[in-house]
């Protein structure tokens, strides 16, 4: 399986950016996809994922309500769409894959930075 991600960049605080992950080789309906995040100095954090086949949906507390993670199953593309950007949002975003009946995320995309200015 390989993962790609994009649609990083540089926002002012408040603003909206969207990340796509393209994702191609064998994937399949039993697997979530999900975003994660890593800011300079610190661990790598869960951000949201979503089912594959049904769209479960699954958010970190520090993005709910600001943030929307949806599937275009047809693309084999999953978005993150973030809204209401804040400084604290800026960090490499990574996206990733697993089966469902793991806890191990198997493959990992390359990372889009994104920089959310004050």
């Amino acid at each position: 399986v390989q993962l790609q991600a994009s649609g990083g960049g540089l926002v002012q605080a408040g603003g909206s950016l969207r990340l796509s992950c393209a994702a191609s080789g064998r994937t399949s309906s039993s697997s979530v996809m999900g975003w994660f995040r890593q800011a300079p100095g610190k661990e790598r954090e869960f951000v949201a994922s979503i089912t594959w086949s049904g769209g479960t949906t699954v958010y970190a507390d520090s993005v709910k309500g600001r943030s929307t993670i949806s599937r275009d199953n047809a693309k084999n593309v999953v978005y993150l769409q973030m809204n209401s950007l804040k400084p604290e949002d800026t960090a490499v975003y990574y996206c990733a894959i697993r089966s469902r009946s793991t806890i191990t995320w198997n493959y990992w995309g390359q990372g889009t930075q994104v920089t959310v200015s004050s």
